[in-house]
C-alpha cells in the first residue's frame, strides 16, 4: 500500500491488510477497466468471475465451511475498496451477501448446512424481491402454487441486481392463499428469464432489470423454511449503499488528483506556473478526498452497530436483541443523508480541480456523480431523517422493513 493509500487511514481490525491483499490485485484489474466498461455499456462478467475465483464472495463463511471469517466491519470496508475499483460490481453482489447473511443466521439447520455449503463452493445469489407492478405494499404478483409435491412459480420481477451473474435468484412471492413464500430458484431453470433491460442513467451495468417466471417448478427444499429476513437485513443492506457510495468518493478523489498531477496547462490567471502547485485547485482536491475519507469512518462506524446486532441476535435470539437491532438501524438511517451529502459534493466539485478537458469521456469522471446519484435514490433518504427524528424526539424504533407498491 502506498503512502498515499494509506491516508485513507487503518482498516477495522489488526488483520485487515493481509485479508484485504488477497483481492486488491483483483480490485486494481477490475479498476484499469472501470471507465472504458462504463463506455462501451459492458457487463462486468468477466470481474465477478475473478473475484469469485478470489474467493471473495464467501468472505463471511468460516473457514471450514470455504470462507475467510470476516466481521461486518471488515466486509465493509472491502466493500469500500471493491466500490472504489467499480460499484458496479458492488451492487452486483449486494443481494448476494444479503443471502449469505440469511444462510448464516437461519434457524433452519437443514436450510443453513445447505446453503452454507453451496455458498462455500462459489454459488452465487441474486435479487429476485423487488416488483413494478400493480401489486399493494406489503404484496406480490409473483404466486407460487403447490402442484402436488413440488411448486409451480409464475411472475416477474425488477430491480433483479446480480440475477443475471448469479447462479440463483433470492426471490418473494405469495401463495395462492396470499401468504409470503421466499424461495430459490436456479437462473438456468426452465422458464426462468433474465432480461438486462435496466435503463438508468448510472449502475448501468448491474442488469437491474426485469426477471420472468413461467411455469417454473420447483422442489419443496427449494421454499426457504422461514419468510423472516436475518434480523438486520434493512440496516445491512442500506449500509452496503453507503459503503458503495464511500467507494465512488474515494475513486473519485484518486482520479482528481491523478490528472491534477499530470496538467501541464495553467490559467493565466492562475496562482502558480504549475496546475499541481496552485493552492486553490490543492484546496479542492482537499475537499473531495476529505469527503470521501469522512464517508468511509462514518460507514466503518456504524458497520460497528450493525456488527453488534448481528451479535446480539446470534447470542440471545431475534427478540432479545431487539434493542440493539434497533439502534443499528439507528446509526445506518443516522449516516445516509451526511454519506450521501458528502459523496454528491464530491463528484461535483472535482471538476473545478480541472480544465474543461475533464470532461472528456474518455476519461469517465460523469459515471461518479450518475452511479452516486442513482444509489442514493433507493430507500429515499427523506424518510431516513424523519426515521431518527421520531427516534430522537419520542424513542421510536425504526421500522423493521420497508416495502414498496400501490396504495
Amino acid at each position: 500500500m502506498s503512502q498515499i493509500d494509506a491516508g485513507w487511514g487503518a482498516g477495522p481490525s489488526a488483520r485487515y491488510d493481509s485479508l484485504a491483499d488477497r483481492f486488491r490485485p483483483v480490485f486494481a484489474e477490475i479498476r484499469a477497466g472501470a471507465a472504458a466498461r462504463d463506455r462501451e455499456c459492458r457487463l462486468p462478467r468477466a470481474e465477478l468471475g475473478w473475484l469469485k475465483k478470489a474467493g471473495f464472495t464467501t468472505l463471511r463463511l468460516d473457514p471450514a465451511s470455504g470462507g475467510h471469517g470476516a466481521s461486518l466491519p471488515e466486509l465493509f470496508n472491502l466493500l469500500i475498496e471493491l466500490s472504489q475499483a467499480d460499484s458496479n460490481v458492488t451492487n452486483a453482489l449486494r443481494a448476494h451477501f444479503g443471502f449469505t447473511e440469511d444462510a448464516l443466521a437461519s434457524p433452519s439447520p437443514e436450510w443453513r448446512d445447505r446453503w452454507v455449503a453451496r455458498l462455500g463452493a462459489g454459488e452465487t445469489v441474486g435479487s429476485g424481491v423487488s416488483e413494478t407492478g400493480e401489486a399493494k405494499v406489503g404484496q406480490f404478483d409473483t404466486i407460487l402454487r403447490r402442484r402436488g409435491g413440488e411448486w409451480l412459480l409464475d411472475g416477474k420481477k425488477f430491480y433483479t441486481t446480480g440475477s443475471l451473474f448469479a447462479d440463483w435468484i433470492h426471490l418473494s412471492a405469495q401463495d395462492e392463499a396470499g401468504a409470503p413464500v421466499v424461495a430459490a430458484v436456479p437462473t438456468g431453470a426452465p422458464g426462468v428469464e433474465i432480461v438486462d433491460d435496466w435503463d438508468g442513467f448510472g449502475q448501468a451495468l448491474t442488469a437491474s432489470g426485469t426477471a420472468l417466471f413461467s411455469g417454473v417448478v420447483l422442489p419443496p427444499e427449494s421454499i426457504k423454511p422461514e419468510t423472516q429476513r436475518f434480523p438486520y437485513a434493512m440496516a445491512f443492506f442500506q449500509l452496503v449503499h453507503l459503503a458503495t457510495l464511500a467507494g465512488i468518493a474515494r475513486a473519485a478523489a484518486e482520479d482528481a488528483a491523478r490528472l491534477v498531477a499530470a496538467r501541464t496547462r495553467i490559467y493565466s490567471h492562475g496562482n502558480a506556473g504549475r496546475t499541481a502547485d496552485d493552492p486553490q485547485i490543492l484546496a479542492v482536491v482537499g475537499r473531495v478526498r476529505g469527503h470521501a475519507y469522512t464517508a468511509g469512518a462514518i460507514v466503518l462506524k456504524a458497520a460497528e452497530a450493525v456488527q453488534r446486532a448481528a451479535d446480539a441476535a446470534l447470542s440471545v435470539g431475534r427478540e432479545a436483541a431487539e434493542p440493539a437491532l434497533a439502534l443499528a438501524d439507528v446509526e445506518v438511517n443516522q449516516a445516509v443523508t451526511v454519506v450521501t451529502n458528502l459523496v454528491l459534493e464530491a463528484t461535483t466539485v472535482l471538476f473545478d480541480a480541472l480544465g474543461a478537458s475533464a470532461v472528456k469521456a474518455e476519461h469517465g469522471l460523469d459515471r461518479y456523480w450518475r452511479n452516486a446519484r442513482t444509489i442514493a435514490s433507493h430507500n429515499p433518504r427523506i424518510y431516513r431523517e424523519r426515521s431518527v427524528g421520531a427516534f430522537a424526539v419520542n424513542g421510536t424504533r425504526p421500522p423493521r422493513e420497508y416495502r414498496v407498491g400501490t396504495a
